[in-house]
């Protein structure tokens, strides 16, 4: 059965694959990150569940339809299932920042679905790794355990909110997602 402690959810766009202010807005613009793909393989085979929830207000915006967001999901999915890993579940959110959704993170509503699809009770003791504060945020309004990753627009945040780099921070840095699969396979070894 499905454990919330055995769960990571990924943000997409600055964990996963490279990130652009002018949106990731086709198949051939959604590149991977060296290790990313092999990282959510491992972590997969070790026996964790891993699922995305990602913010894609490109749609809302008209820079990419939903038919382009499919077509990225299943190269994302083809990838990870060729590593020998697979992803449980992507929830994304097509609204814009104006649209008053209740997916959007910061809000929850992303991981609320990643929770019901997945048929579980809580996420709570989940890993949510994200490059934004508003990953975080999401993620620990379900009860999630932090995690940032200097990808994407990572360190960014981190000059941002230096905070999350005290000790007082219940916020994990690391590199990026193969660096963080690294520290939690080798916890259990």
């Amino acid at each position: 059965m499905l454990s919330p402690q055995r769960l990571v959810i990924l943000d997409r766009d600055g964990v996963i694959n490279h990130d652009s202010d002018d949106y990731v807005k086709s198949l051939a613009e959604w590149i991977p990150y060296p290790g990313a793909i092999d990282a959510i393989a491992r972590l997969s085979r070790a026996g964790w569940t891993v699922a995305v929830a990602t913010n894609q207000s490109g749609i809302a915006r008209g820079y990419y339809t939903e038919a382009t967001l499919s077509e990225m999901h299943a190269e994302l999915h083809r990838l990870v299932a060729e590593a020998g890993g697979q992803i449980a579940h992507i929830a994304w959110c097509p609204h814009g920042p104006d649209d008053d959704c209740l997916c959007r993170k910061p809000l929850p509503g992303l991981l609320e679905q990643v929770r019901d699809t997945l048929g579980l009770a809580t996420l709570s003791g989940s890993w949510m790794v994200g490059d934004s504060l508003r990953d975080l945020q999401a993620g620990d309004a379900m009860g999630c355990r932090p995690v940032l990753v200097r990808s994407g627009k990572g360190e960014t945040t981190l000059a941002k909110h230096p905070e999350l780099t005290t000790a007082d921070s219940k916020a994990h840095v690391f590199k990026d997602l193969g660096e963080f699969a690294d520290w939690l396979l080798a916890r259990e070894g």
